[in-house]
């Protein structure tokens, strides 16, 4: 099963930590859209692991999940999920986008097969829920070239300043699906990791996919003229009706099904916009400006902050 013409695949990029999540969430509250989360991690996180659904429910017991599954592939199967994997380091690499800008497709079988799975989920959720278009929030460029390479795909590529991101990337925070800490990262590792995927998004933007940006900073500063200004470039109902559900203070989310991302996830009912940003000391502040500068002007980032 593949997505049709009339159910068009989002793809949210951008390095984590830089409001992928809330996108995702807002974007999901659109009339005809369903939210599935990290897609990329369904297959350790989901079929083998377990953990729960965005709707609280483990992943095996969502009513949501099980059609999607049944509908795509006659049911989950953990050595399906294996191959999956294997492919995925085959395929799905950081370190393979040189290849891809360049239009030199190495495993083309291997990369048909890979994304063939995601195609046929995003073609089944869409069915399952009588949605006009799905939203993976993987982030990761290189399965937004992945896709690109065979399917249509939209990519809303998200941007934050790194030093709240690297600010964001060094605090403790835990995992509410099984308790344990999430990754950390030093200041200087952030900045690199900001800078490779968003010059990543913006090569494949240059190559020709449809590319729409979004400042994680504007989201926050002005939600609905934002949201209202991208539900239009992704030909997703933009009135004033469509977007009820957000004023410029606060919004109401409702339960939604997706397989992996932050703690975000799993809010439901009003949630309020504010930056929960802690400042990097100063020393880490000049190091994560030095080493992403060009990136953050073309931005429109101060270099002082």
């Amino acid at each position: 099963m593949a997505v049709a013409d009339s159910q068009p695949v989002i793809f949210v990029g951008g390095l984590g930590r830089s409001g992928s999540t809330l996108l995702e969430r807002l974007l999901g509250e659109i009339p005809g859209v369903v939210p599935l989360g990290e897609v990329v991690h369904l297959w350790a996180r989901g079929v083998l692991a377990n953990e729960p659904c965005g709707c609280g429910q483990l992943f095996a017991e969502c009513p949501f999940w099980g059609k999607v599954g049944a509908r795509a592939f006659g049911r989950w199967r953990e050595t399906q999920a294996h191959w999956l994997l294997r492919l995925r380091t085959q395929v799905d690499r950081t370190r393979r986008i040189p290849g891809f800008a360049c239009g030199l497709l190495t495993r083309e079988a291997e990369m048909a097969e890979y994304v063939s799975a995601y195609s046929r989920i995003y073609g089944a959720a869409a069915e399952v829920a009588n949605a006009r278009a799905v939203i993976d929030s993987s982030k990761h460029a290189s399965l937004a070239y992945c896709l690109s390479a065979i399917t249509d795909v939209r990519v809303v590529h998200v941007v934050r300043d790194p030093r709240a991101v690297a600010a964001s990337w060094r605090r403790k925070v835990r995992r509410p699906e099984d308790g344990q800490p999430m990754t950390r990262w030093a200041p200087a590792r952030t900045a690199v990791h900001w800078l490779a995927q968003n010059l990543a998004l913006e090569v494949l933007r240059c190559r020709g996919v449809r590319v729409v940006r979004v400042h994680y900073e504007d989201l926050l500063d002005e939600p609905v003229k934002t949201m209202t200004k991208l539900a239009a470039k992704l030909d997703l109902p933009s009135s004033a009706e469509a977007i009820s559900f957000l004023d410029d203070r606060q919004a109401r989310l409702g339960v939604a099904h997706t397989v992996s991302g932050n703690p975000m996830r799993f809010a439901v009912g009003r949630i309020e916009f504010r930056d929960r940003h802690t400042a990097l000391p100063m020393a880490q502040r000049w190091l994560v400006t030095a080493l992403t500068w060009p990136l953050l002007l073309l931005y429109g980032y101060r270099l002082t902050y």
